[in-house]
């Protein structure tokens, strides 16, 4: 069974800044252990791709991170993970207010069944903002960043049902950012859209990098290439390898990198 490189990772992140700190991770649904012993840094204001073939744990790795697994889940964790000073898994952690200093965007779009300025507004509101005037600000801001706000400023009342698959994705983007999050996490965020979503969505993270630090699940190789500075990969719930993207991609240290990459296996 492959193993993680050690330290490799650990040396690369943390010279990097990390926003993220990982250490011993261990997780289970229920019986089942779906992560083995990670280690890994994300680094502060920095792209980190997770790659591997399905099933290898990289939605899981994510998802311990702002705990969202345990909404739908019976979960065991064991390890530590540290969101800049904050234990995520310390016994006082209110995970509203977790979930707004980590953000999550997943693979399918899912916008609320309100209008796109109630989308926005909706963390805003259930952290206490209720002035109509600041709200307005927050949405304008936060769809803005999102590269929206040009398409919908006429139609802020209009149903986010009604926008285009890419469209909802980005507005599920301002809706991460409306509360002013230090870290995003995205699952795939393209993996539903066409290739002009797709462009859109990885130029936006080349410009939301420059104040957020982002973590994204892709089954795309081409995609981690083009929008991370760090790339992880991980074959059966482990951590194979974690360097920088342009070394893990032409300089592979494992020989199991470099067959998942070249199409080999997954």
């Amino acid at each position: 069974m492959m193993q993680p490189l050690p330290a490799q990772g650990q040396s690369v992140a943390a010279a990097a800044d990390a926003k993220v700190r990982i250490r011993g991770l261990r997780y289970f649904y229920g019986a089942k252990q779906v992560l083995q012993d990670i280690d890994i840094d994300f680094a502060d204001r920095r792209v980190t791709a997770i790659i591997g073939p399905s099933g290898c744990g990289k939605s899981t790795l994510i998802k311990a991170v702002n705990r969202i697994g345990e909404v739908v889940s019976d979960v065991t964790v064991q390890g530590t993970v540290r969101v800049g000073d904050l234990d995520v898994y310390g016994p006082e952690v209110d995970l509203v207010e977790l979930r707004r200093r980590v953000g999550m965007v997943f693979q399918k779009p899912n916008p609320f069944p309100k209008s796109i300025f109630d989308n926005v507004a909706f963390g805003p509101r259930l952290h206490g903002i209720t002035d109509r005037g600041r709200l307005a600000e927050i949405v304008e801001r936060s769809l803005t960043q999102a590269a929206l706000w040009g398409e919908v400023r006429e139609q802020l009342g209009a149903s986010a049902l009604e926008l285009s698959g890419g469209q909802q994705q980005r507005l599920c983007i301002a809706r991460a950012l409306a509360v002013e999050p230090e870290v995003i996490l995205m699952d795939e965020p393209c993996s539903a859209l066409d290739p002009i979503a797709t462009a859109k969505i990885e130029e936006l993270l080349h410009d939301l990098r420059a104040d957020y630090t982002i973590a994204i699940v892709t089954h795309n190789m081409q995609q981690a290439a083009r929008v991370s500075d760090f790339t992880a990969f991980m074959y059966m719930g482990r951590l194979v390898e974690f360097g920088p993207t342009d070394k893990v991609f032409t300089m592979p240290a494992m020989r199991e990198t470099e067959d998942y990459i070249t199409g080999r296996f997954g």
